[in-house]
């Protein structure tokens, strides 16, 4: 496993794509101009959101539905009915991408091969729902992507392709999501290509380094000052500018 060479597409792919924040929306345009068939998006359903609370979709869903794309939102993908109708689809592969939604053993095993998602990590370091989040949190010097074969387990598949990043003294979570976003895309092609030609080998992860990126609580968005310097800094700046930063803790206002 290593660092792709462009290839040329030489494989058509019917695909389908899971994805819902706009993390995803780089990795669906690539998929777009790679030519690849994108037979259906799923993405989280519409929700209420900002001050009115009005319904809003997804990034993903609002893209998708301008370029006149099947897009689904069910509540989730345990229901047999969603099953049968993914299963009709007869994919040959599906690209994950900041879904949101667990996706059971019938939707894994459906694709001819397989489900491969774009996980923002360095695999084994920072399974989870906030990879970004917390490498920033952890003072990490490094994080990366990693396109991985998606089993049972919580990000514990084999990883085809990985690509490592820096993460700068001065970087937010939103810089390096959007940094994140678009390594992933730029993998995408060669790992499809890879898969559908059966040159490209999936390798197991490590045994060591496994650490777990929970998702953020509430809490997390506090700003405790009783904390020291160097672990506040970090806190804030992985969760800027994304208004998570609520209230001071332990000094008045």
């Amino acid at each position: 496993m290593s660092d792709p060479e462009p290839v040329a597409k030489r494989h058509r792919l019917r695909l389908a794509f899971f994805g819902s924040p706009a993390f995803a929306l780089p990795s669906l345009q690539t998929l777009l101009d790679a030519g690849h068939d994108i037979a259906a998006v799923y993405c989280q359903p519409p929700r209420p959101a900002g001050r009115g609370h009005k319904s809003q979709r997804a990034p993903v869903h609002a893209l998708a539905e301008s370029l006149g794309l099947d897009v689904r939102t069910p509540a989730s993908l345990r229901d047999e009915d969603e099953q049968r109708a993914f299963a009709a689809l007869q994919v040959d592969a599906a690209v994950v991408a900041a879904y949101g939604l667990i996706l059971p053993t019938a939707i894994l095993s459906a694709p001819r091969l397989g489900c491969i998602n774009v996980h923002a990590s360095l695999l084994p370091r920072w399974r989870g729902a906030a990879p970004i989040e917390r490498a920033i949190m952890a003072g990490d010097e490094e994080t990366g992507v990693t396109i991985m074969q998606m089993e049972e387990g919580l990000d514990t598949g084999p990883m085809l392709l990985t690509a490592r990043l820096a993460i700068g003294r001065r970087m937010t979570g939103h810089t390096l999501r959007t940094l994140l976003a678009d390594i992933g895309a730029q993998l995408l092609p060669a790992a499809l290509e890879g898969l559908a030609a059966g040159t490209l080998i999936a390798l197991p992860q490590p045994a060591d380094g496994i650490t777990n990126a929970k998702k953020l609580s509430r809490d997390e968005g506090r700003i405790d000052w009783t904390r020291p310097a160097a672990m506040l800094e970090c806190a804030v700046r992985s969760q800027s500018p994304a208004g998570r930063l609520l209230r001071a803790r332990g000094r008045a206002d």
